[in-house]
Protein backbone atom coordinates (compact mmCIF):
# COMPACT_ATOMS: atom_id res chain seq x y z
CA UNK A 1 0.00 0.00 0.00
CA UNK A 2 1.38 3.42 -0.89
CA UNK A 3 1.30 6.49 1.30
CA UNK A 4 -0.38 8.31 -1.57
CA UNK A 5 -3.25 5.84 -1.53
CA UNK A 6 -3.71 6.37 2.17
CA UNK A 7 -3.70 10.13 1.66
CA UNK A 8 -6.54 9.89 -0.82
CA UNK A 9 -8.44 7.34 1.25
CA UNK A 10 -8.14 9.02 4.62
CA UNK A 11 -7.60 12.73 4.23
CA UNK A 12 -10.62 13.02 1.93
CA UNK A 13 -12.67 12.29 5.04
CA UNK A 14 -11.28 15.30 6.86
CA UNK A 15 -12.89 18.71 6.98
CA UNK A 16 -11.37 21.34 4.70
CA UNK A 17 -8.29 22.85 6.29
CA UNK A 18 -8.61 26.38 7.60
CA UNK A 19 -6.43 29.07 6.15
CA UNK A 20 -3.35 29.30 8.33
CA UNK A 21 -1.49 32.47 9.24
CA UNK A 22 1.72 33.22 7.39
CA UNK A 23 5.09 33.17 9.21
CA UNK A 24 5.26 36.97 8.92
CA UNK A 25 1.97 37.29 10.79
CA UNK A 26 3.38 35.21 13.62
CA UNK A 27 6.41 37.49 13.65
CA UNK A 28 4.21 40.60 13.86
CA UNK A 29 2.29 39.08 16.77
CA UNK A 30 5.54 38.22 18.58
CA UNK A 31 6.91 41.75 18.13
CA UNK A 32 3.64 43.31 19.32
CA UNK A 33 3.65 41.07 22.38
CA UNK A 34 7.25 42.02 23.18
CA UNK A 35 6.45 45.72 22.84
CA UNK A 36 3.57 45.30 25.28
CA UNK A 37 5.74 43.44 27.80
CA UNK A 38 8.46 46.09 27.47
CA UNK A 39 5.93 48.85 28.06
CA UNK A 40 4.60 47.14 31.18
CA UNK A 41 8.15 46.65 32.47
CA UNK A 42 8.94 50.35 32.05
CA UNK A 43 5.65 51.46 33.65
CA UNK A 44 5.91 49.13 36.65
CA UNK A 45 9.67 48.96 37.11
CA UNK A 46 9.42 45.17 37.36
CA UNK A 47 12.63 44.31 35.50
CA UNK A 48 12.12 40.62 36.21
CA UNK A 49 9.40 40.53 33.55
CA UNK A 50 12.05 40.00 30.86
CA UNK A 51 15.21 39.26 32.83
CA UNK A 52 17.43 36.38 31.73
CA UNK A 53 16.88 34.73 35.11
CA UNK A 54 13.12 34.72 34.59
CA UNK A 55 13.46 33.31 31.08
CA UNK A 56 15.80 30.55 32.26
CA UNK A 57 13.44 29.66 35.10
CA UNK A 58 10.46 29.73 32.70
CA UNK A 59 12.21 27.33 30.33
CA UNK A 60 13.03 24.97 33.19
CA UNK A 61 9.39 25.00 34.34
CA UNK A 62 7.95 24.67 30.84
CA UNK A 63 9.95 21.68 29.58
CA UNK A 64 8.32 18.93 31.73
CA UNK A 65 4.85 20.29 30.91
CA UNK A 66 5.65 20.53 27.22
CA UNK A 67 6.87 16.92 27.13
CA UNK A 68 3.73 15.70 28.89
CA UNK A 69 1.63 17.61 26.37
CA UNK A 70 3.71 16.19 23.53
CA UNK A 71 2.95 12.72 24.87
CA UNK A 72 -0.74 13.56 24.83
CA UNK A 73 -0.42 14.76 21.24
CA UNK A 74 1.02 11.43 20.09
CA UNK A 75 -1.72 9.47 21.83
CA UNK A 76 -4.67 11.61 20.76
CA UNK A 77 -3.48 11.89 17.18
CA UNK A 78 -3.84 8.09 17.14
CA UNK A 79 -7.35 8.35 18.61
CA UNK A 80 -6.71 7.51 22.28
CA UNK A 81 -7.30 10.01 25.09
CA UNK A 82 -4.45 9.83 27.59
CA UNK A 83 -5.57 11.47 30.80
CA UNK A 84 -3.06 9.24 32.58
CA UNK A 85 -0.18 11.56 31.65
CA UNK A 86 0.03 12.76 35.24
CA UNK A 87 0.51 9.22 36.51
CA UNK A 88 3.10 8.46 33.84
CA UNK A 89 5.01 11.58 34.85
CA UNK A 90 4.94 10.37 38.45
CA UNK A 91 6.47 7.06 37.36
CA UNK A 92 9.15 9.02 35.52
CA UNK A 93 10.04 11.07 38.59
CA UNK A 94 10.50 7.95 40.70
CA UNK A 95 12.54 6.24 37.98
CA UNK A 96 14.87 9.25 37.80
CA UNK A 97 15.21 9.25 41.58
CA UNK A 98 15.92 5.53 41.79
CA UNK A 99 18.50 5.29 39.00
CA UNK A 100 19.77 8.86 39.16
CA UNK A 101 21.33 8.74 42.61
CA UNK A 102 22.97 5.36 41.96
CA UNK A 103 24.21 5.61 38.37
CA UNK A 104 23.95 9.25 37.40
CA UNK A 105 21.35 11.58 35.85
CA UNK A 106 21.37 10.07 32.36
CA UNK A 107 20.62 6.65 33.82
CA UNK A 108 17.77 8.34 35.68
CA UNK A 109 16.48 9.74 32.38
CA UNK A 110 16.55 6.30 30.76
CA UNK A 111 14.75 4.57 33.65
CA UNK A 112 12.21 7.40 33.89
CA UNK A 113 11.44 7.04 30.17
CA UNK A 114 11.11 3.26 30.50
CA UNK A 115 8.72 3.51 33.44
CA UNK A 116 6.65 6.13 31.63
CA UNK A 117 6.55 3.85 28.57
CA UNK A 118 5.40 1.01 30.82
CA UNK A 119 2.53 3.20 32.02
CA UNK A 120 1.69 3.91 28.38
CA UNK A 121 1.77 0.19 27.61
CA UNK A 122 -0.69 -0.51 30.43
CA UNK A 123 -2.97 2.19 29.03
CA UNK A 124 -2.65 0.71 25.52
CA UNK A 125 -3.50 -2.81 26.68
CA UNK A 126 -6.54 -1.54 28.58
CA UNK A 127 -7.92 0.75 25.89
CA UNK A 128 -6.86 -0.86 22.60
CA UNK A 129 -6.90 -4.57 23.41
CA UNK A 130 -9.64 -4.77 26.06
CA UNK A 131 -11.70 -1.74 25.04
CA UNK A 132 -11.72 -0.06 28.46
CA UNK A 133 -13.01 3.49 28.44
CA UNK A 134 -10.06 5.82 27.85
CA UNK A 135 -10.91 8.14 30.73
CA UNK A 136 -11.38 5.31 33.23
CA UNK A 137 -8.05 3.74 32.27
CA UNK A 138 -6.21 7.08 32.46
CA UNK A 139 -7.71 7.99 35.82
CA UNK A 140 -6.82 4.56 37.18
CA UNK A 141 -3.18 5.00 36.17
CA UNK A 142 -3.11 8.48 37.69
CA UNK A 143 -4.54 7.16 40.97
CA UNK A 144 -2.33 4.08 41.19
CA UNK A 145 1.00 5.68 40.22
CA UNK A 146 1.41 8.01 43.26
CA UNK A 147 0.57 5.21 45.68
CA UNK A 148 2.94 2.81 43.94
CA UNK A 149 5.83 5.28 43.85
CA UNK A 150 5.28 6.22 47.51
CA UNK A 151 5.46 2.54 48.46
CA UNK A 152 8.62 2.10 46.38
CA UNK A 153 10.13 5.25 47.89
CA UNK A 154 9.63 3.89 51.40
CA UNK A 155 11.10 0.58 50.27
CA UNK A 156 14.21 1.89 48.50
CA UNK A 157 14.89 5.42 49.77
CA UNK A 158 14.05 5.38 53.49
CA UNK A 159 17.45 3.98 54.52
CA UNK A 160 19.52 5.42 51.68
CA UNK A 161 21.97 8.25 52.55
CA UNK A 162 20.16 11.55 52.06
CA UNK A 163 16.89 9.83 51.25
CA UNK A 164 13.62 9.46 53.13
CA UNK A 165 10.22 7.86 53.01
CA UNK A 166 8.97 10.48 50.53
CA UNK A 167 12.13 11.50 48.74
CA UNK A 168 15.16 10.07 47.02
CA UNK A 169 18.80 10.84 47.78
CA UNK A 170 20.19 13.81 45.81
CA UNK A 171 20.62 13.46 42.03
CA UNK A 172 23.41 15.16 40.11
CA UNK A 173 22.46 17.59 37.37
CA UNK A 174 23.29 17.01 33.71
CA UNK A 175 25.80 19.18 31.87
CA UNK A 176 24.84 22.72 30.96
CA UNK A 177 26.07 24.81 28.05
CA UNK A 178 26.35 28.51 27.20
CA UNK A 179 27.25 30.36 24.03
CA UNK A 180 30.63 31.93 24.89
CA UNK A 181 31.00 35.65 24.25
CA UNK A 182 27.44 36.23 23.12
CA UNK A 183 26.08 35.58 26.61
CA UNK A 184 28.30 38.30 28.08
CA UNK A 185 27.42 40.82 25.36
CA UNK A 186 23.70 40.22 25.85
CA UNK A 187 24.16 40.58 29.61
CA UNK A 188 25.66 44.04 29.10
CA UNK A 189 22.67 45.09 26.98
CA UNK A 190 20.20 43.63 29.49
CA UNK A 191 21.75 45.58 32.38
CA UNK A 192 21.09 48.93 30.65
CA UNK A 193 17.29 48.42 30.91
CA UNK A 194 16.60 50.06 27.55
CA UNK A 195 13.09 49.84 26.17
CA UNK A 196 12.61 46.76 23.97
CA UNK A 197 16.34 46.28 23.22
CA UNK A 198 17.23 45.18 26.76
CA UNK A 199 14.12 43.03 26.90
CA UNK A 200 15.11 41.15 23.75
CA UNK A 201 18.66 40.80 25.10
CA UNK A 202 17.38 39.40 28.40
CA UNK A 203 15.19 36.83 26.68
CA UNK A 204 17.93 35.68 24.32
CA UNK A 205 20.47 35.51 27.14
CA UNK A 206 18.12 33.38 29.22
CA UNK A 207 17.81 30.94 26.31
CA UNK A 208 21.55 30.52 25.63
CA UNK A 209 23.11 30.78 29.09
CA UNK A 210 23.61 27.77 31.35
CA UNK A 211 21.17 25.78 29.20
CA UNK A 212 20.52 22.21 30.30
CA UNK A 213 21.15 19.47 27.75
CA UNK A 214 17.77 18.06 28.77
CA UNK A 215 16.09 21.26 27.54
CA UNK A 216 17.92 20.89 24.23
CA UNK A 217 16.71 17.29 24.06
CA UNK A 218 13.12 18.50 24.52
CA UNK A 219 13.50 20.96 21.63
CA UNK A 220 14.84 18.19 19.40
CA UNK A 221 11.88 15.97 20.31
CA UNK A 222 9.43 18.70 19.31
CA UNK A 223 11.12 19.08 15.93
CA UNK A 224 11.24 15.31 15.41
CA UNK A 225 7.56 14.98 16.35
CA UNK A 226 6.52 17.65 13.86
CA UNK A 227 8.54 16.00 11.11
CA UNK A 228 7.51 12.41 11.83
CA UNK A 229 3.78 13.03 12.25
CA UNK A 230 3.33 15.46 9.34
CA UNK A 231 6.11 14.62 6.90
CA UNK A 232 6.41 10.82 6.84
CA UNK A 233 4.19 7.90 5.75
CA UNK A 234 4.40 6.55 9.31
CA UNK A 235 2.98 9.79 10.69
CA UNK A 236 0.20 9.86 8.11
CA UNK A 237 -0.85 6.33 9.01
CA UNK A 238 -0.72 7.11 12.72
CA UNK A 239 -2.87 10.22 12.32
CA UNK A 240 -5.31 8.27 10.16
CA UNK A 241 -5.95 6.04 13.18
CA UNK A 242 -7.30 9.06 15.02
CA UNK A 243 -9.30 10.40 12.11
CA UNK A 244 -10.76 7.44 10.22
CA UNK A 245 -9.41 4.12 11.53
CA UNK A 246 -11.86 1.97 9.56
CA UNK A 247 -10.87 3.69 6.31
CA UNK A 248 -7.21 3.22 7.24
CA UNK A 249 -7.87 -0.45 8.01
CA UNK A 250 -9.46 -0.92 4.60
CA UNK A 251 -6.23 0.35 3.05
CA UNK A 252 -4.07 -2.10 4.94
CA UNK A 253 -3.03 -0.10 8.02
CA UNK A 254 -2.59 -2.18 11.17
CA UNK A 255 -4.50 0.23 13.40
CA UNK A 256 -3.77 -1.67 16.62
CA UNK A 257 -0.03 -1.54 15.98
CA UNK A 258 -0.04 2.20 15.36
CA UNK A 259 -2.19 2.90 18.41
CA UNK A 260 0.14 0.84 20.57
CA UNK A 261 3.18 2.67 19.17
CA UNK A 262 1.58 6.07 19.79
CA UNK A 263 0.45 5.35 23.36
CA UNK A 264 3.78 3.82 24.41
CA UNK A 265 5.57 6.85 22.90
CA UNK A 266 3.11 9.04 24.79
CA UNK A 267 4.00 7.38 28.08
CA UNK A 268 7.73 7.58 27.33
CA UNK A 269 7.51 11.32 26.68
CA UNK A 270 5.52 11.89 29.87
CA UNK A 271 8.04 9.77 31.76
CA UNK A 272 10.85 11.88 30.31
CA UNK A 273 9.05 15.01 31.50
CA UNK A 274 8.81 13.53 34.99
CA UNK A 275 12.48 12.50 34.96
CA UNK A 276 13.54 16.01 33.94
CA UNK A 277 11.38 17.47 36.70
CA UNK A 278 13.12 15.28 39.30
CA UNK A 279 16.62 16.00 37.96
CA UNK A 280 15.96 19.75 37.84
CA UNK A 281 14.81 19.52 41.47
CA UNK A 282 17.90 17.41 42.38
CA UNK A 283 15.76 14.58 43.78
CA UNK A 284 12.48 12.68 43.57
CA UNK A 285 9.80 13.94 45.97
CA UNK A 286 6.31 12.64 46.63
CA UNK A 287 3.71 14.85 44.91
CA UNK A 288 6.39 16.45 42.77
CA UNK A 289 4.40 16.69 39.53
CA UNK A 290 1.77 18.98 41.06
CA UNK A 291 -0.77 18.53 38.26
CA UNK A 292 1.69 19.30 35.47
CA UNK A 293 0.40 16.37 33.44
CA UNK A 294 -3.03 18.00 33.34
CA UNK A 295 -1.52 21.37 32.43
CA UNK A 296 0.33 19.62 29.61
CA UNK A 297 -2.96 18.17 28.40
CA UNK A 298 -4.56 21.63 28.52
CA UNK A 299 -1.60 23.07 26.59
CA UNK A 300 -2.04 20.40 23.93
CA UNK A 301 -5.70 21.32 23.49
CA UNK A 302 -4.85 25.03 23.39
CA UNK A 303 -2.26 24.24 20.71
CA UNK A 304 -4.93 22.54 18.58
CA UNK A 305 -3.07 19.23 18.66
CA UNK A 306 -0.02 20.84 17.04
CA UNK A 307 3.54 20.98 18.47
CA UNK A 308 3.96 24.74 18.00
CA UNK A 309 0.76 25.73 19.79
CA UNK A 310 1.47 23.19 22.51
CA UNK A 311 4.90 24.74 23.11
CA UNK A 312 3.28 28.18 23.42
CA UNK A 313 0.80 26.93 26.04
CA UNK A 314 3.53 25.23 28.06
CA UNK A 315 5.68 28.35 27.79
CA UNK A 316 2.85 30.45 29.21
CA UNK A 317 2.67 28.26 32.31
CA UNK A 318 6.45 28.22 32.63
CA UNK A 319 6.60 32.01 32.43
CA UNK A 320 3.90 32.61 35.04
CA UNK A 321 5.46 29.97 37.30
CA UNK A 322 8.82 31.72 37.01
CA UNK A 323 7.21 35.07 37.79
CA UNK A 324 5.64 33.85 41.02
CA UNK A 325 9.06 32.59 42.09
CA UNK A 326 10.54 36.06 41.54
CA UNK A 327 8.32 37.61 44.22
CA UNK A 328 5.08 39.49 44.88
CA UNK A 329 6.13 42.64 42.97
CA UNK A 330 6.61 40.67 39.79
CA UNK A 331 3.25 38.95 40.19
CA UNK A 332 1.64 42.35 40.77
CA UNK A 333 3.07 43.61 37.46
CA UNK A 334 1.76 40.44 35.86
CA UNK A 335 -1.80 41.62 36.69
CA UNK A 336 -1.40 44.59 34.35
CA UNK A 337 0.16 42.42 31.64
CA UNK A 338 -2.64 39.87 31.93
CA UNK A 339 -5.29 42.62 31.81
CA UNK A 340 -3.85 44.05 28.60
CA UNK A 341 -3.55 40.58 27.06
CA UNK A 342 -7.19 39.84 27.83
CA UNK A 343 -8.32 43.13 26.25
CA UNK A 344 -6.38 42.28 23.09
CA UNK A 345 -7.93 38.82 23.15
CA UNK A 346 -11.37 40.40 23.51
CA UNK A 347 -10.80 42.44 20.33
CA UNK A 348 -9.62 39.36 18.44
CA UNK A 349 -12.67 37.36 19.53
CA UNK A 350 -14.97 40.27 18.67
CA UNK A 351 -13.58 40.40 15.12
CA UNK A 352 -14.19 36.65 14.88
CA UNK A 353 -17.81 37.29 15.99
CA UNK A 354 -17.46 35.24 19.17
CA UNK A 355 -19.35 37.81 21.22
CA UNK A 356 -19.78 35.89 24.47
CA UNK A 357 -16.08 35.06 24.76
CA UNK A 358 -15.18 38.63 23.80
CA UNK A 359 -17.35 40.08 26.56
CA UNK A 360 -15.95 37.71 29.18
CA UNK A 361 -12.37 38.49 28.16
CA UNK A 362 -13.03 42.25 28.19
CA UNK A 363 -14.65 42.18 31.63
CA UNK A 364 -11.85 40.12 33.08
CA UNK A 365 -9.23 42.32 31.42
CA UNK A 366 -10.71 45.48 32.93
CA UNK A 367 -11.01 43.76 36.31
CA UNK A 368 -7.32 42.79 36.33
CA UNK A 369 -6.25 46.33 35.34
CA UNK A 370 -8.39 47.81 38.14
CA UNK A 371 -6.94 45.25 40.56
CA UNK A 372 -3.44 46.34 39.55
CA UNK A 373 -4.27 50.06 39.85
CA UNK A 374 -5.91 49.83 43.27
CA UNK A 375 -3.39 47.56 45.02
CA UNK A 376 0.33 47.48 45.70
CA UNK A 377 0.77 43.72 45.83
CA UNK A 378 -1.00 40.42 45.36
CA UNK A 379 -2.00 38.62 48.57
CA UNK A 380 0.66 36.02 49.41
CA UNK A 381 -1.99 33.31 49.49
CA UNK A 382 -2.69 33.85 45.79
CA UNK A 383 0.90 34.09 44.56
CA UNK A 384 1.43 30.31 44.48
CA UNK A 385 -1.80 29.79 42.54
CA UNK A 386 -0.95 32.41 39.92
CA UNK A 387 0.57 30.06 37.31
CA UNK A 388 -2.45 27.77 37.32
CA UNK A 389 -5.03 30.58 37.28
CA UNK A 390 -3.34 32.60 34.52
CA UNK A 391 -2.62 29.58 32.33
CA UNK A 392 -6.08 28.05 32.52
CA UNK A 393 -7.74 31.46 32.10
CA UNK A 394 -5.83 32.36 28.95
CA UNK A 395 -5.98 28.86 27.48
CA UNK A 396 -9.73 28.56 28.01
CA UNK A 397 -10.51 31.95 26.45
CA UNK A 398 -7.99 31.77 23.60
CA UNK A 399 -8.62 28.19 22.51
CA UNK A 400 -11.55 28.52 20.12
CA UNK A 401 -12.57 26.63 16.95
CA UNK A 402 -10.41 23.68 17.87
CA UNK A 403 -10.00 20.87 15.37
CA UNK A 404 -10.00 17.70 17.51
CA UNK A 405 -9.08 14.37 15.82
CA UNK A 406 -12.42 12.92 14.70
CA UNK A 407 -12.16 9.48 16.25
CA UNK A 408 -10.39 10.37 19.49
CA UNK A 409 -11.83 8.69 22.56
CA UNK A 410 -13.97 6.23 20.60
CA UNK A 411 -13.78 2.44 20.82
CA UNK A 412 -12.23 0.84 17.74
CA UNK A 413 -12.62 -2.84 16.90
CA UNK A 414 -10.88 -4.47 13.95
CA UNK A 415 -13.22 -5.56 11.17
CA UNK A 416 -16.18 -3.47 12.30
CA UNK A 417 -17.60 -0.78 10.04
CA UNK A 418 -17.09 2.90 10.83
Amino acid sequence: MSAGGLTVGVEDTLAPAKRRMSPMMYLYIAVAAMLSVSLVRVLTGADDLTSSGTVAAALTAAVPIALAGLGGLWSERAGVVNIGLEGMMVLGTWGAGFAGYQWGPWAGVVVGVLLGAFGGLVHAVATVTFGVDHIISGVAITLVAPGLTLFLAKLYFAKAPGGGQKQSPPIEDVSRVSVPGLSTALGDLESKHWFFVSDIAGILRGLITNLSLLSLLAVVLFVVTGYVLWRTPFGLRLRSCGEAPHAAESLGVNVYKYKYAAIVASGALAGLGGAILAINSSQFRDGQTGGRGYIGLASMIFGNWRPGGLAAGAGLFGYTDAMQLRGEDSVHALLLLLGLALLVLAVIQLRAKRFAVSVVAAVLGVAFIIWFATTDQVPPELVGATPYVVTLLVLSLAAQRLRIPKYVGQLYRRGQGG
